[in-house]
């Protein structure tokens, strides 16, 4: 039996160490409005600012940077929805090598495109037929390539704490974090620096009431896989939680909240007419979370993880005109 791998604190402070001038320092924004509304003081991390629109260059540069030259003149695959495909297809281009990246038929038009413009080739596959993981396992042994996964990765974890490392450098310590999840990756890596920075504050997890994995298998004490969700959140549209994220989630997690899809879009149209930013509905779910009540016992200071805005302008106005 393989152990798992561990990721520590070191390793989230060498990630920023690592990502330095090549990621940008994302603006933190507060709101009266936003305060008023939910009765606490809220930090909110803006990663739709990132380099791609979202927290996963992060951790796919991270990744990246750290493999060997050899690896490197051969290429690297990914499989994503689209934040991670974009990432990596960057990270691949700023390091001098080359990405195939495997997207689902659905992946919204405005990420594959981003991440052919990174210079990537994309390999579609049908999300609700295919496993990503396998084909995607496939794809890069066929080819030679280095898989870099979205979630499942020490070093891509590593790399996605470091939002979390530069929202404490500025708030201080917060009562709360509040981070969407997917795969895991963003909150396992969040929680990790918390518990180092901060062990008072709790990490409160966010999912679409669709794809409620991790808080089924958080419940459960183990890993569950549930038909994989339709939900206007597409980077959170998983089936079953990561091998390696999930442990640590289930370790340092306080509570997974869970929104609906109106819920998501009534956050999109507040943090546009307010804050005055663009969240794609994965980014949104944890505002949506804090603004519909979700989320008990709010305490007095909350971080928020916004964690993408990789949204086309077609899309947007449809979800928030309902």
């Amino acid at each position: 039996m393989t152990a798992t791998p561990s990721v520590s604190f070191d390793d989230v402070r060498q990630a920023a160490a690592r990502l330095d001038g090549i990621a940008h320092r994302t603006p933190v924004h507060t709101s009266r409005t936003l305060n008023a509304l939910t009765g606490a003081e809220v930090f909110i991390k803006c990663e739709n600012f990132q380099r791609v629109g979202a927290f996963k260059f992060r951790g796919a540069y991270n990744a990246v940077a750290q493999l060997s030259a050899g690896q490197l003149a051969k290429g690297i695959a990914a499989y994503s929805s689209g934040n991670h495909a974009q990432a990596t297809a960057l990270a691949a281009r700023e390091l001098g090598t080359t990405a195939v990246i495997l997207m689902p038929e659905d992946a919204p038009r405005s990420k594959r495109e981003a991440t052919v413009g990174y210079g990537a080739e994309i390999v579609t596959y049908d999300r609700y037929t295919q496993n990503r993981t396998a084909l995607g396992e496939a794809l890069a042994a066929e080819r030679g390539l280095t898989l870099i996964p979205p979630y499942d990765h020490p070093d891509v974890i590593a790399g996605q704490g470091t939002a979390a490392l530069e929202l404490f450098e500025e708030t201080g310590e917060l009562d709360a974090l509040v981070v969407p999840v997917g795969g895991g990756g963003l909150i396992a890596g969040s929680a990790i620096t918390a518990r180092a920075l901060h062990p008072g504050t709790n990490v409160i997890g966010v999912e679409p009431e669709n794809g409620d994995d991790t808080k089924r298998s958080l419940a459960g004490g183990q890993r569950v896989t549930i038909p994989v969700p339709r939900t206007i959140a597409d980077g959170q549209a998983l089936d079953t939680p990561g091998e390696i994220t999930f442990p640590i989630n289930q370790r340092l997690v306080t509570a997974i909240a869970l929104v609906s899809d109106k819920d998501i879009v009534n956050a999109m149209r507040f943090a546009f007419e307010h804050l005055k930013i663009v969240l794609e509905p994965s980014g949104a779910t944890p505002l949506a979370a804090l603004m519909a009540g979700h989320i008990e016992d709010l305490p007095r200071r909350v971080g928020v993880i916004a964690s993408g805005g990789n949204i086309d302008a077609q899309r947007f106005a449809e979800l928030v005109s309902r």
